[in-house]
């Protein structure tokens, strides 16, 4: 497994996938993300993403079944690994620590360092 740190983007990929649950396939996350960002994600950057966290162990990926719809293609469907859970959880702890010790005053708009 490769490194344990997990970016802000390979984090909202694998919230996006928890969110999809059985339909997180490659276009499903790219929208799912796109609509909870409003911004666009672009195939390959969601794509280095997903390699990414399988190289990491975050993630796995399996074949679907042929669709007619689809003209008889598969889809990639991934899932989130424990481990994957594990470093989602571990960030969260993170930043609600890191939250919890900002002062109120830090976040007034007309304070300046």
């Amino acid at each position: 497994m490769k490194g344990t740190y997990l970016g802000e983007f390979q984090e909202i990929v694998l919230l996006a996938i928890l969110i999809l649950g059985e339909d997180a396939y490659g276009v499903r996350i790219q929208e799912e993300i796109q609509d909870q960002m409003k911004r666009e994600v672009s195939r390959g950057a969601l794509h280095t993403a997903l390699m990414r966290l399988i190289d990491k162990g975050f993630l796995t990926s399996e074949m679907g079944e042929a669709l007619p719809e689809r003209g008889g293609r598969r889809k990639r469907i991934y899932s989130v690994t424990s481990i994957g859970r594990q470093a989602l959880k571990e960030a969260r702890a993170l930043r609600e620590q890191l939250w919890s010790q900002v002062p109120d005053w830090a976040m007034n708009m007309n304070y300046t360092i």
